[in-house]
């Protein structure tokens, strides 16, 4: 445990810092597995609706700093591919 005050400080900011990144990464993770799930019932209405939802939270972790801009593209491109898959 740090002694100084600024160590101690930054000390809390970075597990505020890190509980933020992880709702973050906890919401676009979720939202990613509703849309699967969404595509393996093969249900396409509610596949797109979940696409759109999914599309966003990659997005706002982008935004965020939690994925890196070519990241969260593959990902966008990957559900894209499998909302076409969707009969």
């Amino acid at each position: 445990m740090p002694n100084i005050k600024s160590a101690i400080k930054r000390v809390e900011i970075t597990q505020k810092k890190t509980l933020e990144n992880n709702m973050v990464k906890s919401a676009y993770k979720t939202a990613v597995k509703s849309f699967e799930k969404a595509v393996e019932d093969g249900d396409k209405t509610k596949a797109e609706v979940a696409f759109k939802n999914a599309v966003k939270k990659v997005d706002q972790a982008c935004s965020k700093g939690v994925l890196k801009a070519n990241t969260a593209s593959r990902k966008k491109s990957s559900l894209a591919k499998k909302l076409n898959e969707v009969k």
